[in-house]
C-alpha cells in the first residue's frame, strides 16, 4: 500500500504536511492573526451546521457539476490564491494548476506566488486559470501585471480587497519568514529534518516571487523585493481603483474578502461579475466573524444581482455543501489544497480534490440531492444556521 492509500481526509493531509514541509512555511499556511480566534472560528463554525438526513429517495445519476462565471466546473470549488505555495513544494503553482486542471476546477494564482503567470501557461498547455492581483502603490507595474495575465490566458481576475495593510501575524515574525528561508541556525537545523523538501528546491530555480523579481524597476532579487513590498501595499485603495481596474482587464472580474452587506453592495456597483466573502483565512483581521457566519446575509442581500461565492475554513465536501446550502454558488479552498501539495505535491492535491468531491457527492445524496443545482438551505436543520 502507498501512503496515498491510507489518506481518507483533508486532516490526513494535513498531518504529512506538517511533517515534510519546513517550519516557517507551514506555519505561514496553517496559521492566523494575532489570537486566531476568525482562523479558528473559519472552521469551527461550520461544525455547528447540522444537515437533514432525507430517505427512499432515488440517489442515482448524481452531479456535482455546475458553473462559476459561467465556467463549466465539476464541483462548486476553486483553488484559492495562495501566497508562496512555491514554498509548500517546489513548483507548488505548477503542480498544483495541473491537478485543478485535469479535475476540472478553476485555479488562481496569487499575485505572491513562487511560480510566475508565464510559468503557469508554459506548464498547462495555456489552459485558462484565474489570477489575483493585489493593487500596489506602482500603477504602471499594475497595467503591466494585468497585461501579463492577459497574455497568459487568464480567463478572470481576482482582486484582494482586504489587504491594504498587513495584518499581525506572531508566527510569521517569530519564524523570520522568507523565500527562501535565510540561512539562520535555527534554519538549517529545520530544514536538516525535511529531506524531501531539500531535494525537490535544489531542482528547480523557482524560489523567489516570480511575478515581481525582474518585472519591476530595481528589484532584481529577494533583498530588494522586501524593501519594495513593505513600500508597496496601497493603504489608499478606494472602489475608484476597482472600477479602474475594471476597466483596464476587460474582462470577468471577483473581488475578494467582503464580510460586510454594504460592501457587498459597493461590489455589485462596481460592475463585478463575483464575489467572496472572505476574512483572508482569518490572517488579516482577528474578531472579524468567519466567513461562514457572514455569508447568509450577504447572500440575501445580493445574490440576486451577482454571484456570491465563499472561502475560509473548508476542510470537507460537507462544508461545501453547507456554503452552497446558505447561499454560496461557489467556494475556494486554500489550506486543504496546501495540506495536498505539502504532504505529496501534485498527487497531493490531486488527492484533496477527490476527497472534497467524494464527501460533497455523498452527503448531497444522504440529504436527498442527485443534483448540486437544486439544493437549498432546506438541506439543513433549523436552529443549527
Amino acid at each position: 500500500m502507498t501512503d496515498l492509500s491510507k489518506i481518507t481526509c483533508i486532516e490526513d493531509l494535513r498531518k504529512v504536511a506538517k511533517r515534510r514541509v519546513p517550519r516557517m512555511f507551514y506555519d505561514y499556511a496553517d496559521s492566523g492573526a494575532w489570537t486566531e480566534s476568525t482562523y479558528r472560528a473559519n472552521e469551527s463554525d461550520f461544525q455547528k451546521i447540522k444537515l437533514r438526513q432525507r430517505v427512499a429517495v432515488n440517489m442515482t445519476g448524481r452531479s456535482t457539476r455546475t458553473t462559476l462565471i459561467g465556467e463549466s466546473v465539476a464541483m462548486p470549488v476553486a483553488i484559492a490564491p495562495t501566497g508562496m505555495t512555491g514554498m509548500q513544494h517546489a513548483d507548488g503553482e505548477i503542480l498544483g494548476a495541473r491537478a485543478a486542471q485535469a479535475f476540472g476546477i478553476p485555479f488562481t494564482l496569487s499575485t505572491m506566488s513562487i511560480c510566475s503567470l508565464e510559468d503557469i501557461a508554459e506548464h498547462t498547455g495555456r489552459h485558462p486559470f484565474w489570477f489575483q492581483l493585489y493593487v500596489m502603490r506602482d500603477r504602471d507595474f499594475i497595467e503591466r501585471l494585468i497585461e501579463r495575465a492577459r497574455a497568459a490566458n487568464c480567463s478572470a481576475l481576482q482582486l484582494t480587497l482586504d489587504l491594504q495593510i498587513l495584518g499581525q501575524r506572531h508566527k510569521d515574525i517569530k519564524n523570520g519568514l522568507s523565500a527562501p528561508p535565510k540561512p539562520t541556525l535555527a534554519n538549517i537545523m529545520n530544514l536538516a529534518t525535511k529531506p524531501r523538501w531539500c531535494l525537490g528546491m535544489l531542482g528547480t530555480h523557482r524560489r523567489g516571487f516570480g511575478n515581481i523579481v525582474g518585472h519591476v524597476k530595481g528589484v532584481g532579487d529577494v533583498s530588494s523585493l522586501s524593501a519594495w513590498t513593505a513600500e508597496q501595499f496601497d493603504p489608499e485603495l478606494n472602489w475608484a481603483d476597482v472600477e479602474w481596474i475594471k476597466k483596464r482587464w476587460g474582462g470577468k472580474l471577483i473581488l475578494k474578502g467582503i464580510l460586510d452587506e454594504e460592501d457587498a453592495r459597493l461590489a455589485v456597483n462596481s460592475g463585478a461579475d463575483a464575489l467572496i466573502v472572505s476574512n483572508h483565512g482569518g490572517r488579516q483581521l482577528d474578531g472579524a466573524p468567519s466567513s461562514i457566519t457572514a455569508l447568509p446575509a450577504i447572500a440575501q442581500a445580493v445574490g440576486q444581482d451577482i454571484e456570491v461565492w465563499m472561502d475560509g475554513g473548508i476542510r470537507s465536501g460537507q462544508d461545501v455543501l453547507k456554503a452552497r446550502a446558505l447561499g454560496a454558488r461557489g467556494t475556494l479552498i486554500g489550506r486543504s489544497f496546501l495540506y495536498g501539495l505539502g504532504a505529496y505535491g501534485e498527487a497531493g492535491v490531486s488527492k484533496a480534490l477527490q476527497i472534497i468531491h467524494k464527501e460533497l457527492d455523498l452527503t448531497m445524496a444522504f440529504c436527498g440531492h442527485a443534483d448540486i443545482n437544486t439544493v437549498d438551505s432546506s438541506i439543513l436543520l433549523p436552529g443549527t444556521f
